[in-house]
């Protein structure tokens, strides 16, 4: 009789029934393993959740009280018959893949991950298992990201140029991660750096988790480009071209994301700059994560799942198309254009 596999894919997300709980769910249940704090990831209305300190903060501050469990990476708890534990993932600062054993069969949900270290979140820990269920947003080899340090020295050299020629550099990021991961690359010689409230908040309660980002003010009504010239807005990618940035006089504006790669997307989004940073894997770090794991049997969700899944049946994988609610937070775009 053949065993049931370890996980499953249900209506309300991937569902270990050996343990009575669901990963990442997108509708109610019971007992919720969440990956990490976007919200495509940690939906409300779980009766209990589990995850790790950092995920729990930031989704506290997102959903308001809930009842969670912390689980720090690396140590084992065991629920119902299986034996779960958190691995980071290197996407966000607390972010983590979930390794769930059954009877000695290993499985891995990625959740998002990238593999190059950020110098912010905990770096991306290839996990040993027999089946790895992969997140693919990049899925395709023309997305390659370049080294972080070359996109750190890209992003202080054009806000030193804003600041030179009178015009204040305004960057659109997500609030969460892609935001403290700009911060994190500021030079803080070239001016003062203001953050919108979202940004601000997350911010702080990252802080609170033992985050170290340079100092940040608050952009409150009364600031202006002449009582803080030469600064830096970060802020959400909805304040782009809105009147929260347009009081600040002369503003040349960038968005910060991978699909920043695509020459369509970047004339879409209609920013002077694009700088391609992202928070998910490239091509090669989709390619050499699968590879790490030693899995043979490879389940891919929301991106190019069926290019990807294509070349892995290629590389000699058994392989699957998972259909989720999980778009990423950077899943907007879904068409290469080039």
């Amino acid at each position: 009789m053949a065993r049931e596999p370890v996980l499953s894919f249900t209506d309300r997300g991937i569902y270990c029934a050996a343990g009575d709980f669901h990963i990442d769910p997108w509708r109610p249940v019971d007992r919720a393993i969440v990956t990490h704090a976007h919200s495509d990831h940690a939906r409300s209305g779980m009766r209990r959740y589990l995850a790790t300190p950092r995920t729990i903060a930031a989704m506290r501050h997102r959903l308001g009280p809930i009842a969670a469990e912390p689980l720090p990476h690396g140590e084992a708890r065991r629920i119902g018959g299986a034996t779960v534990s958190l691995h980071p993932a290197g996407h966000v600062p607390g972010s983590a893949q979930v390794r769930v054993e059954v009877g000695g069969e290993v499985w891995v949900v990625s959740g998002d991950y990238k593999t190059v270290p950020d110098g912010l979140s905990e770096p991306f820990e290839p996990v040993p298992c027999h089946a790895f269920i992969s997140e693919c947003t990049f899925g395709l080899p023309v997305f390659r990201w370049a080294p972080e340090a070359e996109i750190r020295a890209d992003l202080n050299r054009w806000w030193a140029e804003c600041a030179a020629s009178g015009r204040t550099a305004l960057v659109g990021a997500y609030s969460l991660g892609k935001a403290q991961r700009i911060l994190a690359a500021l030079d803080p010689s070239v001016g003062p750096i203001l953050t919108h409230g979202a940004v601000e908040a997350m911010t702080e309660v990252l802080r609170g988790e033992g985050l170290a980002l340079p100092a940040t003010e608050h952009l409150v009504p009364g600031m202006t480009a002449k009582t803080h010239p030469g600064a830096i807005l970060v802020a959400p990618p909805s304040a782009l071209g809105s009147p929260w940035a347009r009081r600040f006089g002369p503003v040349s504006d960038a968005f910060a994301s991978g699909w920043m790669r695509l020459r369509g997307i970047r004339r879409r989004r209609a920013v002077d700059r694009g700088f391609v940073m992202s928070d998910h894997a490239d091509w090669e770090g989709l390619t050499t994560a699968i590879r790490a794991t030693g899995a043979e049997r490879v389940f891919v969700t929301h991106g190019y799942t069926a290019p990807f899944r294509r070349w892995l049946e290629d590389q000699g994988y058994d392989a699957g198309i998972v259909t989720t609610d999980w778009q990423g937070d950077e899943a907007e775009e879904t068409e290469v254009t080039e």
